[in-house]
């Protein structure tokens, strides 16, 4: 039969219950802090996918690199000198130039009429002073006459007077008669004396009068000289020996005086302008040594001129070209252009980090070859290079490390090289 179960087996179940609850929840508990206190499990990486390089002691040399183009090292732009419309272009970009070489013609009727204008006005001129100049001779010559009359009347009076003298000491004439001769000669003398003083005079007046006359035939000489200039401008020639590099007008254009027509440039004397990023720009110097990559050949060269103003971001820099072009080089071609600044001697070296810049410290994974792992290490970085940068501290000779990003990795101090 049925034994009924009392009040005290319902509550021995309750409090077992109760126990195996709180022990559960503990191991729970236990379980999540042993998990909680243990490392993540390391990443695992290809290493065919890693860029690595290993320190070594060498010198560094430090340099700057920066994209540039080859620019001529004289160009010359050629001005209208008057204005006109396009009638032809003779030439193109890229054609070799003589100084004879007309690249364009321009026309205008107004500057040839001028001409005309100018010379006519120049032939007026001329025969004007042709005309002063016989007018004034005439009038000389008239002059001279009158003077020389005078002279004569004046030497005639005094060797009369002279006469006279003697005969008055030898008693044949009068005093009256001498002293009248004598008042004569004086007076033409004076007379004489006013003449060629008069003559000095006009004499001087014909030169100066001639001068004035020349000088209005040497003003209209030179005007017309210069609308012959202007008109032969119309023709515009190279004037220099060069290549033509581009011709900003077209046929039927009107250009104003100082318009550019044309640009002019000698191709075989090329010079460099490098754009060096300004937060580098501050070590480059006059005078360093320099080397333009034309990805067609090397052409070492220095530093002549440094902006002295940055433009978005960079600061040009000019390089003189001391070794021959290589075939192909020719102006705004594209290069490469490389600065040697200074040059450390018997220091640790590896190549530039993704990541990381000059005189910084960062994190970098150091290879552990035998244990297949690689170690985050932190390493102080020296001045940098192109390619290599210096280690100062962190990194021993022959430690390999890891350069590519790993920045997906930063939560770990450690990842494993499969």
């Amino acid at each position: 039969m049925d034994i009924p179960r009392g009040k005290g087996h319902k509550r021995k179940k309750t409090i077992l219950r109760i126990l195996y609850t709180i022990v559960g929840l503990a191991a729970v508990a236990g379980i999540t802090y042993y998990l909680s206190q243990l490392e993540p499990a390391a990443p695992s990486v290809d290493p065919a996918t890693l860029w690595t390089d290993k320190v070594r002691r060498q010198d560094l040399v430090v340099k700057v690199r920066g994209a540039g183009t080859l620019v001529p090292e004289e160009e010359r732009f050629i001005p209208a000198i008057v204005s006109g419309r396009i009638e032809v272009i003779h030439v193109k970009p890229g054609v070799e130039l003589s100084p004879a070489t007309v690249i364009l013609e321009l026309s205008n009727p107004e500057l040839e009429r001028d001409e005309v204008d100018a010379r006519l006005g120049y032939e007026v001129q001329q025969a004007n002073f042709r005309n002063l100049e016989v007018q004034l001779q005439q009038q000389l010559l008239a002059q001279k006459a009158a003077a020389a009359q005078t002279t004569a009347d004046y030497e005639t009076a005094q060797m009369q007077a002279n006469l006279n003298q003697e005969l008055l000491q030898e008693g044949l004439i009068d005093n009256l008669t001498f002293e009248l001769s004598r008042i004569r000669a004086n007076n033409l003398k004076v007379r004489n004396e006013l003449e060629q003083e008069r003559l000095d005079n006009f004499a001087k007046t014909v030169v100066a009068q001639l001068d004035a006359q020349r000088a209005q035939v040497a003003t209209a000489k030179a005007l017309w000289d210069l609308r012959k200039e202007q008109l032969k401008s119309l023709s515009v020639r190279a004037g220099i020996r060069g290549q033509l590099q581009e011709v900003p007008v077209e046929v039927g254009q009107q250009v104003s005086p100082g318009e550019n027509l044309a640009r002019i440039a000698q191709p075989e004397k090329l010079m460099a302008e490098v754009r060096i990023a300004e937060t580098q720009a501050n070590e480059v110097a006059i005078g360093q040594y320099a080397e333009i990559d034309t990805r067609n050949g090397v052409i070492p060269g220095h530093v002549v001129r440094i902006d002295p103003a940055a433009a978005q971001g960079v600061v040009q820099v000019d390089v003189a070209l001391d070794g021959p072009l290589p075939q192909g080089a020719r102006p705004q071609l594209s290069v490469d252009g490389t600065i040697q600044i200074d040059k450390l001697e018997n220091v640790l070296v590896m190549g530039r980090p993704a990541y990381g810049q000059a005189d910084q410290t960062i994190g970098l994974f150091k290879i552990n070859e035998q244990e297949r792992t690689a170690t985050r290490v932190q390493v102080q970085l020296g001045r940098s290079s192109v390619n290599e940068i210096e280690v100062k501290a962190g990194l021993a000779e022959g430690d390999v490390v890891i350069l590519s990003d790993t920045s997906q990795h930063d939560d770990y101090d450690k990842i494993r090289l499969n």
